[in-house]
């Protein structure tokens, strides 16, 4: 089953937050690694695209970045931050389709990068 629990959202300006946590049920956990389970990037990656249709009714359709810094484990509470950014890295309006996505684990950056979203 997959497993996401909301916690909270907030639209705050120009940038969007997200709580979620990946129940250890969930089906891509027994492979990703047998014994010590970790959430996948791609999974992380559907936690964006979530925040991106509940904020601003876009879908995801590129991931210009991805990095990812530290695991995030099974029914650990994580949060992603989502904020609108300018091809130059300058913050501008809303109706910018670039977005920047930073996830937390309380305070250690987990993974952060880039997207494209389009209504």
């Amino acid at each position: 089953m997959i497993k996401t629990d909301v916690r909270k959202t907030d639209a705050i300006n120009d940038a969007f937050e997200h709580d979620f946590c990946i129940g250890a049920d969930h089906p891509s956990l027994p492979g990703h690694f047998p014994g010590h389970p970790l959430v996948p990037g791609v999974i992380l990656l559907e936690q964006v695209a979530i925040a991106l249709r509940a904020w601003r009714g876009e879908h995801l359709i590129r991931v210009l970045e991805a990095k990812f810094m530290a695991p995030l484990l099974p029914a650990e509470q994580a949060l992603v931050r989502l904020t609108v950014v300018a091809a130059n890295g300058a913050t501008e309006k809303a109706s910018a389709a670039r977005i920047r996505f930073e996830f937390f684990r309380d305070d250690t950056l987990l993974a952060r990068g880039t997207i494209e979203g389009a209504a």
